[in-house]
């Protein structure tokens, strides 16, 4: 039976998704590398957060809590469908528009790179660099010991130089010194 009064736990949801929404569908855009994508992990987080919207809000930080969920929402729904899962948060950037200016074969499409990270070693990078977590805030809300957060910076870094490394090489091949004829 309704009241004709808003719930006040449901109206204090709704405000905290109108003020932190936009935070929020950045993190799951850059974890996902697509909007579709972004928009129905957020939804199906935002789902989950409603449910436990009490514990949410006593939270010491309430973002902090969203946002683990949203991580644990991606990864978990990659351990439960297994590579077709996996796969569909790595969807491919669309090549950009031809640029004469800008097309190179040095260039480094970073962001690609990114998307085809393992989603832990992104979520890494993602809540570091782009959301400016410490390590140790990175470990919480991937539930990991800080070791973990810097081995999986480490190697996602690694991957990315040694992919700029090889198309380095491709663009300019080492050629052999050439003699000079007099």
């Amino acid at each position: 039976m309704t009241t004709g009064h808003p719930d006040p736990l449901r109206h204090s949801f709704e405000e905290y998704v109108t003020a932190r929404w936009a935070a929020l569908y950045r993190t799951a855009h850059l974890l996902t590398g697509d909007r579709t994508a972004a928009e129905d992990l957020l939804q199906t987080t935002l789902i989950k957060v409603l449910a436990q919207w009490p514990r949410v809000r006593r939270a010491d930080s309430p973002d902090a809590y969203v946002r683990k969920m949203l991580l644990n929402e991606m990864l978990g729904e990659r351990r439960k469908s297994g590579r077709r899962a996996q796969k569909a948060h790595l969807v491919p950037v669309p090549d950009p528009p031809a640029d004469p200016a800008v097309a190179s074969s040095t260039r480094l499409d970073l962001w690609a790179q990114v998307q085809v990270l393992p989603p832990r070693q992104r979520a890494v990078l993602v809540l570091r660099y782009y959301e400016d977590l410490s390590e140790a805030q990175i470990a919480d809300v991937l539930g990991v010991s800080t070791g973990t957060v810097k081995s999986q910076a480490s190697l996602a870094l690694r991957t990315l130089r040694d992919h700029q490394d090889r198309s380095t090489e491709r663009a300019h091949p080492a050629h052999p010194s050439t003699e000079e004829v007099s």
